[in-house]
């Protein structure tokens, strides 16, 4: 029922951006933000290094292709990461409250 979204961006200003929407328009009940990360992969048959931002995602699953799609459309990247997990368990009084807080 329960799931988290997780996101690379290209900063915080990106992750704040877009987290707040997601929470705004109901769509997440809370977005952590870790400012800073540091980043190797594959471009372009280049290994990349970059310093990025992680946006948590908190929602349920049936909003998680909504999110996957909103973000498409908010995020800078061409190919941006956006991973989903299911949430197996956790505290009963927090996920009461999560679920109450997202559409």
């Amino acid at each position: 029922m329960f799931a988290i979204v997780y996101i690379t961006t290209s900063g915080v200003e990106e992750s704040e951006k877009i987290g707040e929407i997601l929470v705004r328009e109901r769509l997440a009940g809370c977005v952590n933000i870790i400012p800073s990360i540091k980043s190797f992969y594959w471009w372009d048959d280049e290994i990349e290094e970059d310093e990025e931002s992680i946006l948590i995602v908190k929602t349920i699953e049936e909003n998680v292709k909504e999110i996957i799609k909103r973000v498409k459309a908010l995020h800078s990247y061409e190919n941006p990461c956006i991973i989903h997990l299911p949430i197996k368990g956790g505290s009963e009084d927090y996920l009461k409250w999560l679920l109450g807080e997202i559409r």
